[in-house]
């Protein structure tokens, strides 16, 4: 059985008036998590602002970003970068809210991390960016995914700051290219499109629904 959270309904009416205002439909944007616990998990910025303004041009979704207060700045570059629409909800949101947005969500684009399992967990797409860490063992479970990860061994391209063989002290995902993530994130919507929204964001027979207690208000998941 594949277990499943289940927004609660303030979460869900949170969700909705964020869309709202950001002029976003639900099941029609792609939610974006760049940060990460460590920070040699996450992905470059700006190239998250590349593969965010190709899947706009190429597919019509807009993205929102998402994340804590301590991400703040990772955001701002992004938005600083990228020429397409762009909402950010990051630092803003509470936990509750958090995961009514990601149901809410088409898919979601983001490193290794809590939102991404979050995702996961509601039953949305993910497109998963990987380092060291093996997505086999510890890539998304129960929905369509991709993940995306660097020829290993690889040529370290931080030798003054990677920690050999500890997945949370290097900088692989670096070496990860916008048009292999990009490559990714298409063939993800693409996929999601011929299954249909309802088949893939239901829960699986049997799965177990977790209620995420409303009293909870933690600004993001590491």
């Amino acid at each position: 059985m594949t277990p499943r959270l289940e927004p609660t309904s303030i979460g869900r009416g949170a969700s909705t008036q964020i869309l709202a205002q950001s002029n976003l439909n639900a099941k029609a944007f792609v939610a974006v998590h760049a940060g990460a616990r460590f920070e040699g998990r996450c992905w470059q910025p700006e190239r998250f602002a590349a593969v965010i303004d190709e899947v706009y041009e190429t597919t019509g979704l807009r993205s929102l970003l998402i994340g804590g207060p301590d991400e703040s700045a990772i955001a701002q570059r992004i938005l600083n970068v990228a020429v397409s629409p762009l909402a950010s909800v990051v630092g803003k949101a509470s936990l509750e809210t958090l995961t009514a947005l990601l149901a809410d969500a088409f898919i979601f684009l983001g490193n290794e991390s809590g939102p991404m399992h979050l995702a996961a967990s509601v039953g949305t797409p993910v497109v998963g960016l990987y380092g060291l860490t093996p997505p086999d063992v510890w890539g998304p479970v129960g929905v369509p995914y991709r993940t995306v990860e660097p020829p290993l061994p690889c040529q370290c391209v931080a030798p003054h700051l990677c920690k050999p063989n500890n997945p949370g002290g290097v900088y692989c995902v670096h070496r990860l290219p916008v048009a292999k993530v990009a490559q990714a994130t298409h063939e993800l919507i693409e996929a999601v499109r011929q299954q249909g929204n309802a088949s893939v964001n239901s829960p699986s027979p049997g799965g177990d629904a977790l209620i995420l207690p409303s009293a909870q208000d933690r600004s993001r998941l590491q």
